[in-house]
């Protein structure tokens, strides 16, 4: 099992889903998304896996500003998806990637389905 968490480094919720596995005994990769960032593959590939764009933002963003400029952004999916690439702030963290599944936000629940 190959598990990948983006997160963010002062993320509670990133640190609860690192301790999650590490109390099993699980080995990931953490990638730190203010730091790295994630690629555009990446972001496609996990965007499919949780059903949309609209599922990895975060409404509870810090950056205020950038959360209501993104939500008035033309209506076309490419820009909103652009941006979202672009300021990955933007995205709801830790998202945990095991092949082609994904989950966003601390789901032990959906993890442990992936562990059986």
């Amino acid at each position: 099992m190959n598990i990948q968490i983006f997160g963010k480094k002062k993320c509670f919720d990133t640190k609860k889903a690192e301790r999650y596995f590490k109390e099993r005994g699980i080995k990931y990769q953490f990638i730190d998304l203010l730091d790295k960032g994630m690629s555009k593959g990446e972001f496609n590939s996990i965007k499919q896996a949780v059903g949309g764009y609209q599922n990895m933002l975060d409404e509870n963003c810090k950056d205020k500003n950038l959360l209501a400029l993104f939500t008035y952004l033309s209506d076309e999916d490419e820009d909103k998806e652009e941006k979202m690439l672009e300021k990955q702030v933007l995205i709801k963290t830790p998202i945990v990637r095991s092949g082609k599944k994904a989950a966003v936000g601390y789901k032990p629940e959906i993890w442990k389905e992936w562990l059986i």
